[in-house]
């Protein structure tokens, strides 16, 4: 069945998902301990055209299931993902240790009308907003690695452990929505 509306919420994403760092990811096979330093930024860039390839499938913006978002939907999340981190690299290589704003990434898609979004846009500022943050990656100097960030949750991270968890968000929901492709 498919779902033509992205009008409905989907229940939120309360989960914590930290714990890839230390265990793979038992949906998308995501293992963090294959992530060096110098894969963050390539990763980043090999996913971002993979997105691109997949927002330009047709029917992105339909809903395979009342329980997923769309393609188009999942696209502007990794969007948002990407710029979000970009703005939280640039304040932990600026500031000392910084507390990270709350984000609800739930109510971001209901504000920013996801499911209402054109997907050559989405492609076009996902890509963008991806080599950003790949190139802030690459501007890391060696001593910057291990300087500190925390999420208002609680969570702390390096710059490294940072650039790592990122790295599974996009290909978390690449394997998404590949997944509803073949269902």
């Amino acid at each position: 069945m498919h779902v033509s509306t992205a009008d409905r919420a989907l229940p939120p994403d309360t989960k914590d998902w930290t714990w890839v760092l230390e265990r793979p990811c038992g949906e998308c096979g995501f293992d963090a301990t294959t992530i060096g330093r110098a894969d963050i930024s390539a990763q980043i860039r090999r996913d971002a055209a993979a997105w691109v390839l997949e927002l330009s499938r047709p029917n992105v913006s339909v809903r395979a299931r009342d329980d997923r978002w769309s393609i188009l939907e999942y696209g502007c999340h990794v969007r948002d993902v990407y710029e979000l981190y970009d703005t939280r690299l640039a304040l932990m290589l600026d500031e000392d240790d910084p507390l990270f704003d709350n984000w609800d990434q739930d109510a971001t898609a209901a504000d920013r009308d996801y499911g209402g979004d054109v997907a050559t846009d989405v492609s076009a500022a996902l890509f963008e907003r991806a080599i950003a943050l790949a190139d802030r990656f690459d501007s890391v100097g060696e001593s910057d690695w291990s300087r500190p960030g925390s999420r208002s949750d609680g969570a702390h991270f390096t710059v490294e452990s940072f650039g790592v968890y990122l790295v599974h968000d996009p290909a978390h929901h690449l394997w998404d929505v590949r997944e509803l492709a073949r269902e």
